[in-house]
């Protein structure tokens, strides 16, 4: 099988490369089905936030997938989101999240705690390997995408998944219109 990957980057099988992602997602890997298709790759941390990422190893925006951390709560119950989106988009929080959250306000998990209870850093959150009681959102349009990039818990790194097989993540719901 055939890795994806980037002619700027050096994919290596994810599966077998624990130690360039954060432990969640190297757990998480171990379980997936879908493992064995996703690639790693080792990126320079500075140049971890997506426009620099995508700038810099000649990436298209619209092959890159940022997740982002929602939460909400109603009569007392927090629900928690996390939303991945082509990254030349912006996730739709203040109507269509709201709304399938089912709560008043939708805002932004604050930083630290998305770091703290995901167990990976800042800048490099994906969804592979995130809290199994969180919602995991995916935007439609990356499914067509024959590679999208990710990041993989840690910023030294970024995954390379075929874009299908985020709708096979454990807990993915496809949704149409998420980025905007």
């Amino acid at each position: 099988m055939t890795l994806p990957s980037f002619p700027t980057l050096a994919s290596l099988p994810a599966a077998d490369h624990h130690t360039l992602v954060a432990a969640p997602v190297a757990a998480a890997l171990a379980e997936w089905s879908g493992a064995s298709e996703v690639a790693v790759v080792d990126i320079d941390p500075d140049l971890a936030d997506t426009a620099a990422m995508s700038q810099a190893y000649d990436i298209p925006m619209t092959a890159s997938g940022n997740c982002v951390v929602v939460a909400g709560s109603r009569g007392g119950d927090e629900r928690i989101a996390a939303c991945v989106v082509r990254a030349d988009t912006r996730a739709d929080v203040n109507t269509l999240v709201r709304k399938m959250l089912d709560v008043r306000k939708a805002s932004f998990l604050p930083m630290d705690r998305a770091v703290e209870e995901t167990g990976m850093e800042h800048g490099g959150i994906t969804p592979v390997g995130l809290p199994s009681a969180w919602r995991l959102l995916v935007h439609e349009a990356l499914l067509d995408e024959p590679v999208v990039v990710l990041g993989s818990g840690v910023r030294r790194s970024k995954l390379l998944v075929p874009g299908r097989l985020l709708a096979d993540l454990p807990g993915a719901e496809v949704v149409v219109g998420l980025g905007r």
